[in-house]
């Protein structure tokens, strides 16, 4: 690659060599008028517009135009010589339409890579989140509230627990633990009110 041997200012004489990267015009005008950008905050742009492109450069302008030559530079598209000598023409730059002549024949900035596309392995995925039986839920709040109650609760936390134990099983839910939960409560506060009933029954029995 070879940099372009008119200077700012110059036309090239060849018609072929107003076309710039991509078949884009490089220059326009009478005699020939360099490219200019106008860049607030991104890369030079080319850009045509008459009179513009005596317009002096300023520190970012130069920044500018050498990040593009550093992206360039960076994928091949010039040797160190070469990419050193525009570098240096680039801070020596009075114009803009100088600076834009230095990367006329770059990419304005580096070139995107395509993104790979494929299918993220079920490893990797998120686990679903199962929902909660409600009737689970249930279960364990009326085993927990068998402290409160005396176990007057325990039956049904056995019934909502039994039954959300076999929805669980057939729709794949979450909960089991509480169901397990409320059973276990459920059960000991039923046992215990039997084995109450069963002794008072006893007593009246035997005092009869």
């Amino acid at each position: 690659m070879s940099y372009p041997s008119w200077q700012p200012g110059e036309g090239p004489k060849d018609p072929q060599a107003r076309q710039g990267p991509g078949g884009v015009p490089s220059w326009r005008g009478q005699g020939g008028q360099p490219p200019v950008w106008y860049g607030q905050g991104g890369p030079p742009q080319p850009a045509y517009a008459d009179g513009t492109h005596s317009m002096l450069a300023s520190h970012a302008d130069r920044e500018r135009a050498v990040d593009v030559l550093r992206a360039g530079f960076g994928e091949g598209r010039m040797e160190q010589a070469e990419f050193e000598k525009r570098v240096a023409r680039a801070y020596a730059a009075r114009t803009v339409g100088e600076l834009a002549l230095l990367v006329a024949d770059l990419p304005q900035g580096p070139v995107p890579l395509p993104a790979a596309v494929g299918a993220v392995p079920r490893t990797f995925l998120p686990l679903p989140v199962a929902k909660t039986n409600e009737k689970a839920i249930g279960s364990a709040i009326c085993g927990g509230l068998c402290l409160v109650t005396f176990g007057l609760t325990g039956l049904p936390a056995v019934i909502l627990g039994h039954s959300a134990r076999s929805e669980i099983r057939r729709r794949g839910e979450g909960g089991d633990g509480l169901a397990l939960t409320g059973l276990v409560i459920g059960w000991l506060a039923t046992a215990s009110w039997t084995l109450v009933v069963t002794l008072l029954l006893i007593a009246a029995l035997t005092t009869g």
